[in-house]
C-alpha cells in the first residue's frame, strides 16, 4: 500500500505543478491536499504548528505572488483595470478555446480587448498592454513555481 499511497501524493503534487499552466487546476489545494493525505496515510506527527503555519504563509505568498505579477505586468506597460480583467479572463479561458497556445494567446488578447473596450486605446497601446499581461504571467508561474518547489522541499525535509 505504500506504493500506492506515495503514488497519489506524488501525482497531487505534479497536478500542483501543471496547475501553473493550467490556471484553472488549483494549484495550492493539490499540493496542500498531498500534505493532508500524507498525514491520513501515515502520521500527522511531522506536521507541527511550525509546518502549518510556514505552509500557510507560503499560500498567501504564492495568491500575492499569483495577483501581483499580473497587477505589475499589464500596469508597467501601460495597462489599466480592464486589462487586467482582461487578461485574467483571457488566463482562464484562453486554454479551453486555444488548446496548447491558449495559455499565452488567452490573456494577451484578453488585454487587449479589455483596455481596447473601456479605453478604447490605440492598437499600439493596447498590443503593448497585452504584452504586458504576458511577461506578467510567465513570471508569475516562474514565481508561484518556486515557491511550490519550495514547500515541496520544505515537506520533504519534515517528513
Amino acid at each position: 500500500m505504500d506504493v500506492l499511497y506515495w503514488a497519489i501524493i506524488i501525482v497531487l503534487m505534479v497536478l500542483s505543478f501543471v496547475g501553473l499552466i493550467y490556471p484553472i487546476l488549483p494549484s495550492v489545494l493539490f499540493l496542500l491536499a498531498s500534505f493532508l493525505l500524507y498525514g491520513v496515510f501515515y502520521d500527522f506527527t511531522p506536521f507541527n504548528w511550525v509546518f502549518w503555519t510556514v505552509q500557510i504563509l507560503f499560500v498567501v505568498l504564492l495568491f500575492g505572488a499569483d495577483y501581483l505579477a499580473n497587477l505589475v505586468g499589464v500596469k508597467r506597460f501601460g495597462g489599466t483595470k480592464a486589462g487586467i480583467w482582461g487578461s485574467t479572463i483571457g488566463l482562464l479561458i484562453g486554454p479551453f478555446v486555444i488548446p496548447v497556445f491558449g495559455i499565452i494567446a488567452g490573456p494577451f488578447l484578453g488585454a487587449i480587448i479589455g483596455e481596447w473596450l473601456v479605453h478604447r486605446s490605440s492598437l499600439k497601446q493596447t498590443l503593448k498592454v497585452g504584452v504586458g499581461s504576458v511577461v506578467g504571467f510567465i513570471s508569475s508561474v516562474f514565481t508561484k513555481g518556486l515557491i511550490q518547489l519550495v514547500m515541496v522541499i520544505y515537506f520533504f525535509v519534515v517528513v
